[in-house]
């Protein structure tokens, strides 16, 4: 009986030490990741405070750390007025969704013949795709530039999206990597009912990628969003300006219009947040389960 009692006590006690590592390892993991959240949220913290203060606050020291109070809005209305801003709103959301469609279609074409169609070569050629990825862009800069300029694209929104309609290496590589992870009896169950490869890819790839999709997407358009270099190159029309050009319009050669420029620039930051927000669970998802088989 006293045995018993003891190995019973010795359990309690085993599982008490377990509970409580864990609880410790919780805790640990938890505070590094508010450490790490709070780190990567000052910076935008900060630019919100900027964005209302008033100009001659911003180069106080020591900085204030908290809003004014009243809050200066009109930061926001002054810098909406002096600068066409709605229209770079809606020329960069324009850019973005043709080409965000344009990756979807081209990349998942191209990463449907990679993952399932055999031809010679296949392989050879998916590694010498991949290989591009090494490419730095200013080596292939002047070479588009020319090609879109013979093209008559200059000072146009095309070379801004159409080139995303011919695809790239690492959406490819990225719905290849997915596709790979879909069974093969599904699409052997749709050849024996007569569809061809187009349309397996239209009614059974595509509806099962979300998760992938959605992950290229975001990083499609971010990285459209976000461009400076191609409109600065290609756009000599200020009304056909992107967000990023706008907001150079308050970096002056001497002077920099810090409200203005912080207060466009947390508007210029809504859309890319909400865009990851909305698709927040499918490119969690996307970015696991893409890299389950090589």
């Amino acid at each position: 009986m006293a045995t018993t009692t003891a190995l019973a006590l010795a359990a309690r006690r085993s599982r008490a030490a377990r509970r409580r590592r864990e609880i410790a390892r919780l805790v640990i993991a938890y505070t590094l990741l508010a450490i790490g959240t709070s780190a990567m949220a000052i910076p935008f913290l900060w630019m919100l405070v900027i964005s209302v203060q008033h100009p001659l606050s911003v180069g106080a020291w020591p900085p204030d750390l908290l809003p004014p109070w009243p809050p200066r809005f009109e930061n926001y209305t002054k810098a909406f007025t002096s600068q066409p801003f709605h229209l770079y709103y809606l020329n960069s959301v324009k850019i973005g969704v043709l080409a965000v469609a344009g990756e979807l279609v081209s990349c998942s074409l191209a990463a449907y013949a990679f993952a399932r169609i055999r031809f010679p070569g296949r392989d050879a050629l998916f590694l010498l795709l991949l290989a591009t990825l090494m490419i730095p862009f200013q080596v292939t800069l002047i070479p588009v530039f020319l090609v879109m300029k013979t093209l008559g694209w200059l000072d146009t929104h095309y070379p801004l999206w159409v080139p995303s309609w011919t695809g790239s290496a690492f959406g490819i590589f990225l719905l290849r990597q997915f596709f790979l992870t879909i069974p093969t009896e599904l699409e052997d169950a749709a050849q024996i009912d007569g569809a061809g490869p187009l349309a397996i890819w239209w009614r059974i790839m595509l509806p099962l990628s979300g998760p992938a999709l959605a992950t290229l997407a975001i990083f499609i358009f971010l990285g459209s969003w976000n461009n400076l270099l191609g409109p600065l190159i290609y756009l000599n029309d200020t009304q056909k300006y992107t967000v990023q050009l706008g907001l150079m319009f308050f970096k002056g050669q001497y002077a920099v219009d810090v409200t203005g420029l912080m207060a466009l620039s947390t508007v210029a930051v809504i859309p890319t947040i909400a865009v990851f927000m909305a698709a927040q669970k499918y490119f969690v998802q996307g970015i696991v389960l893409s890299g389950l088989k090589g």
